[in-house]
């Protein structure tokens, strides 16, 4: 996996979490204990620092990158959907940052919350707990009931589980060994 120092600075990576081989690490990248990041993301830490709490899942094509000014840290066991990108902002604890969507410099994502997939947080929006965020620029909205909370849940044991598996499950395979007549 492409893990590098940036002026000198290694990511810190706890021994139960997960690194994709296609995954890049760059710079002050702090990931917590059975943490999980996927193929294609990048979390680059070179502006400032990136912190991914225990149990939550940066999944796959998702960018993470910080500035000077706003780091970007994310709970714990929280869900960051597919092509995400995060910027110099705050998510709290159990949230569900869904597929394609973007979360902008200074702004927070309360506990429990839901981006919606596709969605935009404009800088220096705060989101309350338990909010969900629909729409482009976001809008806030209370969360309709508890199937979202469910959801969350779900993630996270899944890709948990799936962090647990793979370095043993995965195996590297040449392509000419894949062909088929």
């Amino acid at each position: 996996m492409p893990v590098y120092a940036f002026d000198g600075v290694r990511p810190r990576v706890s021994a139960d979490a997960y690194v994709h081989p296609d995954a890049v690490l760059i710079g002050h990248v702090s990931l917590g204990p059975e943490s999980s990041v996927w193929p294609g993301a990048v979390l680059r830490g070179d502006h400032g620092r990136i912190e991914v709490g225990a149990r939550t899942s940066i999944q796959d094509g998702t960018i993470i990158h910080t500035t000077k000014e706003w780091p970007t840290i994310i709970g714990d066991e929280c869900v960051v959907g597919h092509n995400a990108h995060l910027e110099g902002c705050t998510v709290a604890d159990r949230c569900l940052i869904a597929s394609m969507s973007t979360v902008l410099n200074r702004a927070v994502v309360g506990t429990g919350s839901v981006v919606a997939a596709a969605a935009l947080v404009p800088e220096g929006l705060d989101v309350p707990e338990h909010s969900m965020v629909l729409g482009v620029p976001g809008r806030v909205k209370p969360l309709p009931d508890d199937r979202l909370k469910g959801r969350v849940d779900h993630g996270v044991d899944v890709y948990v589980d799936f962090a647990r598996r793979y370095p043993k499950a995965m195996t590297r395979v040449d392509v000419d060994d894949c062909r088929v007549d």
